[in-house]
């Protein structure tokens, strides 16, 4: 595909999806490593190497069922045009930095989708939307947390008996090691399902702009850069938001580390598979509410954990509202294909 064939609005706005796709490893680098720096097995700075490197990887290990439903399957490909993605990514860009500034671990998922609808609410109303698309990922918004919860809190108790017996000193050299397996395999699945919401992005405007012909797909090139950004993103970290998932909900051990990485990597795994786009940070928000649960009910935060659950409520409505703005006032420099 030569470049030179690429509109200057084009362009544009795969600059600003590209953008958006650091901006959310920025934000959800949290995601990947507050477990793992907060029971200090790594150093933030080597979390972070060690993150980008596993979500830049994912693409090896994971087909591109989550690119396909946000291309096409949130809202309709054919009334995608520039003006819908400039709003749709100017949604969701500005809620993530909104959040990101305050310390809010909301999800960039939702703010994308939200994004989206809000823009093709705009153009053409309640037509736009994909219903099944949007239905499967309104289901996933309450589906994901609570699988991880359930998950995180089940390993939790089966490794605290299997445990039991051993020394506290060896349990917890144990899992300082097995917990780089589970930060490995909980990067792979947030850069896998993350990564892939940008790629839906641009090659659905690549369509739009006539540059695929009658079949929707993703070039190489656009799942390479996608996954490039998300991985520098998350090199640059999102420390505030460190903060809040890795200590503020509930004090981690090791083992409990462990624990809450495996049971929201598998939980991914299993959205990627099924091409939904999950949130992230709902994961692993569950999964960590759920190790602190099986050690007590006060050991959580509940009021933090509320706090989290009300960004959670208000992110599509709010960046689809700032969407729908975005798309009016884009008329007046984009033309609109």
């Amino acid at each position: 595909m030569d470049l030179a064939s690429f509109a200057p609005a084009l362009i544009f706005l795969i600059a600003v999806a590209l953008l958006f796709d650091f901006l959310n490893g920025l934000h959800d680098a949290a995601n990947s490593i507050a477990t793992i720096v907060s029971t200090r097995v790594l150093a933030p700075q080597w979390a972070v190497f060690w993150a980008a490197f596993f979500n830049f990887i994912a693409f090896l290990f994971f087909g591109l069922h989550v690119a396909q439903t946000v291309g096409s399957g949130i809202i309709q490909a054919a009334i995608v045009d520039d003006r819908v993605i400039f709003g749709a990514l100017t949604g969701a860009i500005v809620w993530n930095v909104v959040t990101w500034i305050a310390g809010i671990p909301s999800s960039s998922s939702h703010a994308l989708i939200g994004g989206l609808v809000g823009a093709g609410l705009s153009k053409v109303g309640l037509s736009s939307i994909v219903w099944w698309g949007l239905g499967k990922t309104f289901i996933a918004i309450f589906m994901s947390p609570a699988i991880g919860f359930a998950l995180a809190l089940l390993l939790a108790l089966i490794v605290s008996w299997t445990f039991l017996r051993l020394a506290p000193i060896k349990v917890d050299s144990t899992f300082r090691l097995l917990q780089f397996v589970s930060a490995s395999l909980y990067s792979l699945g947030h850069g896998a399902n993350d990564a892939q919401k940008t790629m839906g992005i641009i090659a659905v405007l690549l369509f739009s702009h006539g540059m695929m012909g009658e079949t929707f797909s993703v070039p190489f090139w656009v799942v390479i850069s996608c996954q490039a950004a998300m991985a520098l993103g998350t090199l640059c970290g999102g420390w505030r938001i460190v903060h809040t998932m890795g200590s503020k909900i509930t004090r981690l051990s090791p083992q409990q580390g462990f624990c809450a990485e495996t049971g929201g990597a598998i939980t991914l795994f299993m959205a990627t598979y099924l091409g939904v786009p999950v949130s992230t940070t709902h994961t692993i928000t569950g999964a960590i509410i759920g190790v602190g649960a099986a050690r007590r009910v006060t050991a959580v935060r509940w009021g933090v954990a509320r706090g989290i659950v009300f960004a959670w409520i208000v992110t599509m409505p709010m960046a689809g509202l700032i969407s729908a703005l975005a798309y009016f006032v884009s008329g007046l420099f984009l033309t609109g294909r």
